[in-house]
């Protein structure tokens, strides 16, 4: 069967064509580039295997229609692209203001607000206790190779020297007084369970937690046995060293605080060697999440994914290296002084006599600097928020 196609009114189609030619290109690619009274009737063979075409409506249309608003794909893609743009713009203004406010605190408020700390006081006057004694060191080592002797007013400096950092040693011994409170308290709140308290274990007897019930005490006994040991260790190392401490004060024997001090060491020796491996495993938790979110930028850069490509996602990823990078900074100086402490103990420990006094005068005052570099930052980093926050 025969296709039909019936074309009327000819005449009027090829002067409504001549007479508005920009019409019919900019209908071009358009299906309706007849004029509105021409008829195009179509008919197929039904044996044929290609069906009639329908018009489609192009995409590239106008985005009103029928009073609504039709947004293209690309129009929201822009609107998102412009959304986290936005996002990321904000994150650059809050860490160029936590920079700005880092820079703008002046080094005397950090000190002061360390300094009103006890922890802060016995950092402080370690630094000035082995800075003197590295000056002590250092001038008797050039006087003995010099042979020269030394003047009547030097000998007393020296001597004054030496009684103030004989005071510094026994004022940060009193500074530390009564620390074993922490571990004490830790493990008498353990001895109490709470049935209140949903992480707390049901008894055979009861299927729900009481709120009226009184906390289950535990034997304090069975509390300390089943403390975990750097804990024990924390609270035999300070009592310890507060006997140590009450005996060069004259409170106590010198005998028991001299036995109480050589034990002190002990536990300050076999505390530093658990903090050295909790110190190891936690950089290598660090490193771990450090080499997955290295990888996860390299894949992204590799696919072509960049800041403006992803701005969201790459932004956090960026701030996440550099946070875990802080972090493995600080592990490192933290290991690095309890190395020196390590060093240190060890000629308490062992009873060397080889170079004792300019090893722990060079361990103590690395230690004391480490330290305090930690604990200003901390500081610092907390008057920062609370100036953020406030």
């Amino acid at each position: 069967m025969a296709s039909v196609l019936n074309f009327p009114h000819a005449d009027h189609h090829s002067a409504a064509s001549s007479s508005s030619t920009h019409d019919l290109n900019d209908s071009y690619f358009s299906s309706s580039f007849e004029p509105p009274n021409a008829s195009f009737q179509i008919q197929m063979n039904p044996l044929s295997s290609h069906p009639p075409r329908t018009p489609r409506t192009s995409v590239t249309s106008s985005s009103v229609k029928f009073g609504s608003e039709i947004y293209t794909s690309q129009e929201i893609a822009d609107e998102a692209h412009i959304e986290l743009n936005e996002d990321a713009e904000t994150d650059d203004e809050d860490e160029k203001t936590r920079e700005e406010a880092m820079n703008r605190i002046p080094k005397e408020v950090v000190w002061q607000d360390l300094l009103t700390t006890a922890n802060g006081r016995d950092k402080a006057f370690k630094l000035m206790q082995y800075s003197l004694r590295m000056y002590l060191l250092f001038h008797s080592s050039a006087a003995s190779l010099g042979n020269k002797a030394r003047p009547g007013w030097e000998a007393a400096l020296f001597k004054r020297f030496e009684s103030t950092i004989s005071g510094f040693s026994l004022t940060r011994k009193c500074l530390i007084l009564f620390n074993w409170l922490a571990p004490l308290n830790h493990i008498l709140a353990d001895n109490s369970a709470d049935p209140s308290d949903p992480l707390t274990p049901l008894t055979p007897t009861s299927s729900k937690p009481n709120s009226n019930k009184k906390p289950i005490r535990k034997h304090l006994l069975h509390t300390f046995l089943h403390t975990s040991p750097p804990v024990l260790l924390e609270l035999v190392n300070g009592v310890s060293d507060d006997i140590a401490t009450f005996s060069k004060l004259g409170l106590i024997g010198r005998k028991t605080g001299d036995r109480a001090g050589k034990f002190a060491d002990w536990c300050w020796f076999v505390g530093t060697l658990v903090n050295l491996v909790e110190n190891s495993v936690e950089r290598g938790v660090i490193l771990d999440l450090q080499h997955q979110v290295e990888s996860r930028l390299y894949s992204e850069s590799m696919t072509g994914a960049t800041t403006k490509s992803n701005p969201s996602a790459n932004r956090v990823d960026h701030k996440e290296l550099e946070r875990l990078q802080r972090q493995d900074y600080w592990i490192q100086v933290t290991r690095m002084k309890l190395l020196m402490d390590l060093i240190f103990v060890s000629y308490n420990v062992f009873r060397l006599k080889r170079a004792k006094s300019s090893i722990q005068t060079f361990t103590g005052l690395a230690s004391a600097a480490l330290s305090t570099a930690k604990l200003y930052d901390r500081h610092k980093t907390s008057i920062v928020k609370a100036a953020k926050f406030a």
